[in-house]
């Protein structure tokens, strides 16, 4: 049986640490093996930094590995610290369980699109039995096996340690025990014998392994991928502002689908590796095609159909490439209501009284571009009118034009375009 997993992780770059690479693969050489992904519960949707956890389990799933996705309906009321500054803020069980659900509903979605019948995960939830588990016992099964001489030298730990305004707090320096107990649970449970993770989780994972190999005798593992991170060194999607989010109630289909578009080369590149599902050989062949030709963003393109499909399905990725056309060419009668917000969500906005259209003749065009500043001065609207540079609603401009209630797109937005980039948006009532 061959190594595909290992192969396509390593050709990707989606290896940062593992236990001992040649044990691991004569573990996964032997067949049947099963591997898990633990996703925090910390709010109601994901960001597009937990697509990578979600694109590994599909590819072990590819691969013939079993895939597990661990929700933290247990942990989850605690908060993983690793990699954070402060103390997270405690969720109610309310709030937890409600993001479980929600976590479940996205990834069956993708899940769906991306892997056969035959190929679904597990979905399991450790509040199961964490919720069961008594004070003494977890002292007593799991506490004892943990030297805290060893916990205390891990980055993670030390770091909060040093810092005299944090601290770290009993609680979550007790997380990385949970977590291990995990382990233990699925390795008895659902003959799980590999925790994946992002590279952050090493320490966790390495208690995790060592715990499962001393308790109950048995060889486990534990592979981690690097962080998603920019070009620049920075995270994508670990902060409330600018996030990426994967549901459409958070970040709309199209602004996802042209947050991938606009990648950099670089970033396109790291996101073709992480997340794209192609094969290897058409990836290569379009990594060449874009060297070639760069400024036809042949890769972007292709991950904002490819991702934007996953995410929320080809009628999605149709309204999003019918706006982004709509909005290239100008004809943006064709973009509907619904999509409207989105399209132009960063253009400057002005609010107007429905009774400016209701004069004899309608509004003038020249003073509807000094009102949205897209003219200094009348003199200066009319040049730009002169010059054929003003579309309303995709239509050209004379000087002596008007806007009247049958101009309104909608029945209250007005659309208008000076040159080939500046857009405003007129809305009335």
């Amino acid at each position: 049986m061959t190594n595909a997993l290992l192969d396509e992780l390593s050709w990707r770059g989606l290896i940062h640490d593992s236990t001992d690479p040649a044990e691991l693969r004569d573990h996964l050489a032997g067949g049947g093996r099963r591997c898990y992904i633990g996703f925090d519960p910390t709010a109601p949707s994901l960001t597009i930094g937990n697509l990578l956890p979600i694109t590994l389990l599909i590819r072990a799933a590819r691969a013939g590995v079993g895939a597990v996705a661990l929700f933290g309906g247990g942990t989850g009321l605690i908060g993983d610290p690793s990699g954070k500054s402060v103390e997270r803020a405690l969720l109610s069980a309310e709030d937890v369980a409600g993001n479980v659900a929600r976590h479940r509903e996205i990834m069956e979605t993708i899940f769906g699109r991306a892997l056969g019948a035959d190929q679904q995960p597990s979905f399991v939830d450790n509040g199961d039995w964490l919720g069961r588990l008594g004070m003494i016992e977890f002292l007593r099964d799991v506490g004892k096996h943990f030297p805290v001489t060893e916990m205390v030298r891990r980055d993670s730990v030390r770091r909060r340690l040093n810092d005299p305004e944090v601290g770290l707090t009993y609680t979550e320096f007790s997380y990385s025990l949970l977590q291990a107990y995990d382990y233990r649970r699925l390795c008895e449970d659902h003959g799980v014998t590999l925790q994946l993770g992002a590279s952050d989780q090493w320490g966790n994972i390495v208690a995790g392994i060592d715990y499962v190999r001393r308790v109950l005798r048995t060889q486990v593992h534990g592979l981690t991928c690097p962080l998603l991170l920019r070009a620049d060194g920075t995270k994508f999607g670990k902060s409330e502002r600018g996030a990426v989010w994967l549901t459409a109630d958070r970040t709309s289909p199209y602004t996802f689908y042209q947050f991938l578009l606009n990648l950099s080369d670089v970033d396109a590149h790291t996101f073709a590796l992480f997340f794209s599902l192609t094969e290897r050989e058409p990836l290569e062949r379009l990594f060449a095609e874009h060297a070639e030709a760069p400024g036809k963003r042949a890769l972007q393109r292709h991950l904002a159909r490819e991702l934007t499909t996953l995410l929320h399905g080809p009628g999605a990725l149709e309204a999003a490439e019918a706006a982004s056309a709509a909005l290239f060419s100008g004809d943006v009668k064709a973009i509907g209501a619904d999509l409207i917000s989105d399209v132009f969500a960063d253009v400057p906005t002005v609010s107007e009284p429905l009774d400016r259209l209701s004069a004899d003749g309608g509004w003038s065009v020249v003073d509807l571009l000094i009102a949205t500043g897209l003219a200094s001065s009348r003199r200066d609207a009319r040049e730009h009118l002169g010059n054929g540079a003003v579309l309303v609603n995709g239509d050209r401009m004379a000087a002596d034009s008007t806007v009247t209630e049958k101009d309104l797109l909608h029945g209250s937005v007005i659309l208008i375009r000076r040159g080939r980039r500046e857009w405003r948006v007129a809305r009335f009532a």
